[in-house]
């Protein structure tokens, strides 16, 4: 990366000569303000002799480059861990914190898809027949149900109404098929299935394979007369049966405990079941939600599947969690994209990977600039197309960001900088829990110095991005896989001192002098 990008540092050296009239002026009238007092003026003098040496005059020049993100990025973390950390005292988890916010809005719309939509109160009132249908099979807190279906507003719920009984969701990529599908099913130790009537084909497949697990067809309210699968039970019509009364469970479920698993991209072998704590997804939509400066108000655009972090947690999530209003799609449609947009009043959409490109591919339309969207969130925004796309679709503030499904490692790009994917700020690199390390890019083996401690990478010189873990911490705690010898392999010790221990990304980014991180090149599993 060249020019815009500043990976040749030279404006701090060109200016060098400015920067040191200033200091030198601005300790000059300090110390005549203090004539008089030798003490401070001796002060005065060391200070100037300190700045006007070696480098620091580049420190000087950073700060005034990036003190105003800077303040902004502090103070989105600090409002993010401070209400996070009062959830976990108070012992909040997505339950708890979506009947609140269902309380508060019972009549608003929750989820919409096309012309069919479910206000709070339908939401709660259908999760709440799950959890006592499911209680009244037999179901355990701590036991797994997989969710193998197409997105629909009833999704969302269903794993909810698991939840109020303390069952773990298992949510299943609706396009695997045969051994990778039972593989899922396995390695997360599902107790039955929940599929939607339209994976009726997929299920047959299998069902052979997996005879001792109880399933529970689905049929969407659209199609209420699908074919019932042999041996499964008809769930959507046993509901109505249920109370619609809420479930009050006395064991009560806590922050830290599994919610539900959500499974990688399976690009560097077959899906891992990563697992995600109610904490964790409290915190993954109140980032976003934080930093992107939403309200309740706004109306958000997620395209993208909900069994993905992206689509089920980010996005599913300003609804459960923050009450937006959330707008969903069965499958992105790029040609419709700003039409749903425009027709629901959206003022917030989500895109992930190629999107972007997708959408500039597609013919200028109507649609184009007549939409409400101010903010785009998601990543995977390329550098090359980013002016491009802001410029002909209007949109005001693109928030990309960084984020691995199971870890704790998390950047954000809070001012729009073209072609980065978040930042650190220079002041504080040093202490915070987010480093690059030197490492072999082509095995991505990580390079130690003599005493077997990681190498830090300094400004343009490309390194793993590895965070640190800290259970204490909700923010940089590491819930790891279901599969804890896969948990195993993504932990990093001794980084810096004896016995630390750090999340490996697997991503190869870089970092330019002003903090920006770019990303260079993956080997792991991120939201991308």
């Amino acid at each position: 990366m060249t020019g815009k990008t500043g990976v040749r540092f030279e404006e701090a050296e060109k200016r060098k000569g400015v920067i040191l009239i200033l200091i030198a002026v601005t300790i000059t009238f300090l110390s005549w303000l203090a004539y008089g007092h030798p003490i401070i003026m001796a002060l005065l003098v060391m200070l100037a002799v300190y700045l006007m040496t070696g480098d620091r005059y580049q420190w000087i020049y950073i700060w005034s480059k990036t003190y105003k993100r800077d303040s902004i990025g502090l103070r989105v973390l600090l409002e993010t861990m401070f209400r996070i950390w009062v959830w976990e005292r108070q012992g909040i988890t997505v339950v708890t914190r979506w009947t609140e916010v269902a309380k508060m809005n019972p009549d608003k719309k929750a989820f919409v898809m096309d012309d069919r939509f479910l206000t709070f109160r339908e939401g709660d009132e259908f999760s709440n027949r799950i959890a006592w249908y499911f209680k009244r099979q037999g179901f355990k807190a701590g036991e797994v149900i997989a969710l193998f279906m197409e997105t629909q507003p009833e999704y969302v719920f269903i794993w909810l109404g698991l939840a109020k009984i303390r069952v773990t969701s298992a949510l299943v990529n609706n396009n695997l098929r045969g051994i990778q599908l039972i593989y899922c099913l396995k390695i997360a130790g599902c107790k039955a299935v929940i599929f939607g009537d339209e994976m009726a084909d997929a299920i047959k497949e299998i069902q052979h394979e997996i005879r001792d697990i109880p399933l529970f067809q689905f049929n969407s309210p659209d199609r209420p007369n699908a074919p019932l699968v042999q041996d499964t039970s008809p769930l959507a019509s046993e509901l109505a049966e249920m109370s619609t009364e809420a479930y009050i469970d006395t064991d009560v479920a806590k922050p830290r405990d599994t919610l539900m698993y959500i499974y990688t991209s399976g690009t560097t072998g077959f899906p891992k079941a990563a697992i995600i704590t109610n904490i964790r997804y409290l915190l993954i939509p109140l980032g976003v939600h934080t930093s992107a400066r939403l309200s309740s108000a706004d109306v958000v655009y997620d395209p993208l599947p909900l069994h993905h972090t992206a689509g089920g947690v980010l996005g599913a999530g300003q609804g459960l969690v923050l009450g937006c209003t959330v707008v969903l799609r069965k499958k992105f449609s790029a040609s419709n994209y700003w039409s749903d947009a425009a027709k629901h009043r959206c003022t917030v959409a989500q895109y992930i990977g190629e999107i972007c490109r997708y959408l500039l591919a597609v013919p200028k339309g109507q649609h184009d600039r007549a939409h409400n969207v101010k903010v785009i969130v998601g990543n995977g925004l390329r550098p090359q197309i980013w002016q491009e796309f802001v410029d002909r679709f209007g949109v005001e503030r693109v928030l990309e960001f960084y984020g691995a499904t199971e870890g704790n490692s998390n950047l954000v790009n809070l001012d729009s900088k073209v072609g980065a994917i978040g930042f650190l700020s220079r002041l504080v690199s040093s202490i915070y829990p987010l480093t690059l390390v030197k490492c072999d890019e082509i095995t991505g083996e990580i390079l130690r110095d003599e005493n077997g401690r990681c190498i830090t990478c300094g400004p343009h010189e490309p390194g793993l991005l590895l965070g640190k873990i800290d259970p204490k911490k909700a923010i940089l705690t590491f819930s790891g896989y279901a599969d804890k010898t896969a948990s195993e392999k993504k932990m990093v010790r001794h980084v810096k001192v004896e016995n630390d221990c750090y999340f490996n990304t697997g991503d190869i980014l870089v970092m330019d002098h002003y903090g920006y991180f770019y990303f260079k090149d993956r080997t792991g599993d991120t939201f991308r």
